[in-house]
């Protein structure tokens, strides 16, 4: 059975024809809105990379691809907001969010909200150190942060130990040679999560924590070997 993830990031292309499920960009206009348009351009090296990992775990997911970053702009929290809202609508069970955002807006905690009363599971870049960012800071939402203790399939239960809050800890790698750092590690935990709702199909959100917390390769964290982070 296939599992249908949201990856909010700078798009990409570079998934065999099967796995992509919908994809849009979304962009903001000048009264404050934002628009939702059919996916163009090219995407971000970024957006491939995150792609690219969530398949590595997750083989037989379905990706949504909503583009909300790009070579002619940043993405705000309206954006943010839009393209989590458009990938619930769109049957996402699991939503990356490989990014994080420096402050709490209204619209964005409310898009986590609703997507979370729904069943959604979201997994967010938290970084291991400096402030909590958005959303993961919001609760509810999987708090990821890069773990170098952490191989490919591994993760770790950090318990909020990060400066960054983070709950779990995964490898930081990014494919190939490109850098890594939490939004890396997020991708990664999105496809461990992927992988899993692919095996149990009913498995209930709730649950999830106890889950992975039986399952986790390391507990707390190793103060030395926590990954820098690029969220």
């Amino acid at each position: 059975m296939s599992v249908t993830v949201g990856i909010v990031d700078g798009g990409f292309t570079g998934v065999p024809s099967h796995a992509l499920h919908r994809a849009a960009t979304f962009t903001p206009v000048p009264d404050g809105s934002v628009r939702r348009e059919p996916a163009g351009g090219r995407p971000l090296r970024h957006g491939e990379a995150v792609a690219s990992l969530v398949l590595e775990a997750a083989p037989a997911a379905r990706l949504i691809d909503a583009r909300i970053a790009s070579h002619r702009h940043a993405p705000t929290p309206a954006m943010v907001a839009a393209a989590i809202e458009w990938c619930v609508g769109e049957g996402a069970r699991v939503v990356n969010l490989s990014l994080g955002l420096l402050e709490d807006r209204t619209v964005l905690r409310e898009a986590c909200t609703r997507a979370l009363e729904q069943g959604v599971v979201l997994v967010a870049a938290a970084p291991a150190r400096g402030t909590p960012v958005f959303p993961a800071a919001y609760p509810g939402v999987i708090a990821v942060s890069g773990d170098a203790r952490c191989a490919p399939g591994q993760w770790s239960l950090l318990k909020g130990e990060t400066s960054g809050a983070a709950d779990w800890g995964c490898s930081p790698a990014g494919p190939g040679r490109m850098s890594g750092g939490a939004s890396m590690a997020t991708a990664r935990f999105t496809g461990i999560l992927a992988h899993h709702f692919t095996q149990y199909p009913a498995a209930d959100p709730q649950g999830l924590a106890d889950h992975l917390a039986a399952r986790a390769s390391w507990h707390g964290r190793e103060y030395k070997r926590i990954a820098e982070i690029d969220s």
